[in-house]
């Protein structure tokens, strides 16, 4: 068997029915050959919750400062709401899905990061063995990024860092699926690769900054951790899905640190 294609999505998904059942589709497609975990997160869903009830917002470094007062709300956004939606919509495109958070079955170990983000956590590596047999089964895992620690505080995982830790449990290949095809450089000119050194340039110039530099800065980790380049893309195009299926890069690759950029050029004229 083949090792699994971990799929991140955002929250912005939900806003569009026809690009989820789009994505689906090709999911199944590639169910054929190759087992798929789907990993989402939910900030504009939990966006929404929060201005409903009154509540205000912030980020601090790309990541949502998460009070222990809108815990709550957090935790039945992602693990509820969001995910029980896309596993919805996967059983409407005709997937056998099973919804977890990282919590269940001991996926990941998470710990609190600092004080100043409140309960938001880093997630680690821990039992694929609640995985195995559904993958086994061609099932579609759909797991969001709510974590708990080892003193059972729920804590809220940044999806780009939960979806590279399940990708380093199962030595997947990931994908992070965003609203924008690619990461681009200074001009706005797509970015076919990165390594570490470029990453670090773009993003002390500022060029990548926010949620993008929490992205990259996960697929590198990620990227190190199994030895496979990690694919930055969109979740509007999801056929290019199919590429990486085949081995073949799209969007932006983010290599590993023993991978060399062979052109000496990583900019997609």
């Amino acid at each position: 068997m083949k090792n699994p294609l971990v799929v991140k999505v955002g929250g912005a998904l939900l806003d569009d029915a026809k690009a989820a059942a789009k994505l689906f589709s090709v999911i199944q497609k590639i169910l054929e050959t190759q087992p798929v975990i789907l990993v989402h997160g939910g900030g504009n869903r939990v966006e929404s919750l929060l201005t409903a009830l009154g509540l205000t917002s912030e980020k601090l470094d790309g990541l949502r400062v998460t009070p222990e007062s809108q815990l709550p709300y957090i935790v039945g956004a992602l693990a509820g709401t969001v995910n029980k939606t896309l596993s919805a919509w996967a059983i409407k495109s005709g997937l056998s899905t099973v919804g977890l958070s990282l919590l269940d079955g001991g996926l990941c170990q998470c710990q609190q990061i600092n004080e100043k983000l409140g309960a938001v956590g880093t997630a680690t590596p821990l039992s694929v063995d609640v995985l195995t047999p559904l993958l086994n089964t061609k099932k579609l895992p759909i797991i969001s990024s709510i974590g708990a620690d080892t003193q059972g505080n729920l804590l809220n995982i940044n999806a780009d860092e939960a979806a590279a830790c399940i990708a380093s449990l199962v030595q997947g290949q990931l994908v992070l699926l965003s609203d924008v095809p690619c990461v681009l450089d200074a001009q706005k000119r797509p970015i076919g690769t990165l390594n570490a050194a470029e990453i670090d340039s773009l993003v002390a110039s500022s060029v990548i900054e926010g949620g993008m530099a929490v992205k990259v800065k996960a697929a590198l980790d990620t990227a190190n951790s199994i030895g496979l380049p990690v694919c930055i893309a969109s979740w509007k195009t999801p056929e290019q899905l199919l590429l990486l299926a085949r081995s073949e890069p799209c969007g932006t690759m983010i290599l590993p640190n023993s991978t060399s950029n062979l052109s000496g050029d990583s900019t997609q004229q």
